[in-house]
């Protein structure tokens, strides 16, 4: 398994398959305050995005990948929250 969790932080470590999905989504809702720590990830699955994208945890590190780095550390980042479309603007 590819994440460890370590007092209130969630490492993501190496490899981290559609397996890893759900011991997350169990380990972030366990600890709503946790860090998630990326640093040491080289893939991640798209269910483990899906997971980081609900749950919307503090992220830390930046991956090795650049895949990682350009497009999917920017979407997890906590600052980027959806905002609402008003509907004077819907065509």
């Amino acid at each position: 398994m590819s994440i460890r969790v370590e007092s209130e932080r969630i490492i993501l470590d190496g490899y981290c398959g559609v397996e890893d999905a759900e011991p997350l989504a169990a380990a972030l809702e366990a600890m709503p305050s946790a860090t998630v720590d990326i640093s040491p990830c080289r893939q991640l699955h798209s269910a483990v995005v899906q997971a980081l994208l609900v749950f919307r945890p503090y992220i830390e590190g930046i991956p090795s990948d650049p895949f990682l780095n350009a497009f999917v550390l920017p979407s997890l980042a906590k600052s980027v929250e959806p905002q609402p479309v008003s509907p004077a603007r819907l065509p």
